[in-house]
């Protein structure tokens, strides 16, 4: 069924239904089955919000999906089906209906000087493991002469379990501890710091344990309240903290369908930042767009209604090199090269950035890259390749960044060589940490008085 584009464009869109199944056979692909989705066509990009419904057979079930309709969709298609599968599937009870529509551009008032929370020329730094010490932040501040750390704030929990909001509060307070810790030598070292809430409220762990910015934040009132009393909680902890540079609301926000008493991500951010400078005005609030906060996700992102914010990528793009072997064993993939049948280099990645910049100077905003990496042991030096590359874009547009990450996971570590299977670091530095040395020895370093 063709939907009306023209009042749709610049909204989020809601979709939901009661659906059952008989007999859907296996999904050759992930997004193959059964369709609850709308295809979105648009000069900017394609685009697919859908529900994620599972094979087998189930009984009747409410379902429910969202997505935003970019302001210059020429064509909304609402799917629903079968795709490349056998089986059965019932719909009753659809509907699809608009939610409030975002600000266009006209409504913002672009800076001269776009707004960054410090006076340094750059920041440049790494995110770094919780359980990094004293000893790791000095090497990294003094000896590597970084000014930034991307501190997370990240649980684990046992695969699927979503801790109760009662828990949360003694979870964090621990947390938080190690970060108290953490500042003084920070302090001492030149480094300042972005406080990172890696698993917020309401998240569920993943196969591998990790609790993410998933949409259960986005279907419980409750653990949306949470989120903004535990910005609040961090705010008053945190407003005389010298090191601090901002606050990074949700790692990799993924709102899934956004239930009907809940707040989209636009929503909850602005309510969250109102609540932060309620009692600490300066602070810098760093946002990540949803979903996942890659850089096509700019392609459809509007700035907030809120002050003192710094929009916030990450660069893994593409994934079949970054993190080859990561989740899934494959033939070797080199950069530059051909990498699942398209052709990457420089100029690519600079295509792929682009949504960035163009909203860095449509609105004019500052840019600060959370994320970026490059498995250590892609072959023929090809992390090297990739990060200089991307480092060099970075750099051109004026972004700070934050590499992923220091004295956290030995793949991602520049301290370690290129063979898997040594876990020890290397002997002589190597050419990827030489590369981010090189670039933090161009830093200036910030005063605290």
């Amino acid at each position: 069924m063709v939907l009306p584009a023209q009042a749709m464009r610049g909204c989020t869109v809601y979709g939901t239904a009661m659906i059952r199944a008989e007999n859907v056979s296996a999904k050759p692909k992930d997004w193959n089955g059964v369709k609850f989705m709308l295809a979105v066509q648009a000069p900017s990009g394609k685009s697919w919000p859908a529900a994620t419904l599972r094979d087998g057979t189930f009984d009747w079930r409410l379902v429910r999906f969202s997505g935003r309709i970019p302001p210059d969709a020429t064509n909304v298609t609402l799917v629903l089906g079968l795709e490349e599968v056998t089986g059965r599937v019932w719909y009753d009870n659809v509907r699809v209906y608009v939610g409030k529509a975002r600000r266009i551009a006209t409504d913002f008032v672009k800076s001269a000087t776009p707004y960054k929370g410090h006076t340094l020329p750059r920041l440049r730094g790494a995110m770094v493991s919780p359980s990094i010490d004293a000893s790791g932040l000095k090497t990294f501040g003094r000896d590597w002469h970084a000014n930034l750390i991307r501190w997370q704030l990240v649980r684990y929990l046992p695969s699927g379990k979503t801790a109760s909001l009662d828990e949360y509060d003694t979870w964090l307070e621990g947390e938080l501890k190690k970060l108290d810790a953490a500042l003084l030598e920070c302090g001492r070292s030149g480094l300042r710091v972005v406080v990172d809430l890696h698993s917020p409220p309401g998240g569920q762990a993943t196969v591998s344990g990790y609790v993410g910015s998933d949409n259960g934040l986005f279907n419980s009132p409750d653990a949306q309240q949470k989120f903004i009393q535990v910005w609040e909680r961090m705010a008053l902890r945190y407003k005389n903290s010298k090191p601090v540079w901002g606050f990074d609301l949700a790692n990799e926000p993924v709102e899934g369908a956004v239930a009907d008493d809940c707040k989209d991500w636009h929503e909850l951010a602005e309510a969250t930042a109102t609540a932060i400078h309620a009692i600490d005005p300066d602070r810098a609030i760093i946002l990540e767009a949803p979903d996942w906060g890659g850089p096509d996700t700019f392609r459809n992102f509007d700035p907030i209604d809120a002050s003192n914010v710094v929009y916030s990528v990450h660069m893994y793009v593409p994934m079949g090199l970054t993190h080859q072997g990561v989740f899934k064993n494959g033939p070797p993939v080199v950069y530059p090269g051909t990498i699942d049948g398209e052709y990457w280099d420089k100029a690519r990645l600079e295509t792929v950035l682009k949504p960035v910049l163009d909203f860095q100077r449509k609105y004019g905003v500052h840019i600060y890259v959370g994320e970026f990496s490059a498995i250590r042991w892609a072959p023929q030096n090809s992390g090297y390749r990739y990060l200089k590359d991307v480092i060099d874009l970075f750099e051109a547009y004026g972004w700070d960044w934050s590499y992923h990450a220091f004295r956290e996971w030995s793949g991602w570590s520049v301290e370690h060589g290129d063979d898997r299977q040594d876990n020890q670091p290397s002997a002589t530095p190597t050419d990827r940490q030489k590369l981010l040395r090189e670039w933090f020895s161009k830093n200036q370093k910030p005063e605290f008085k």
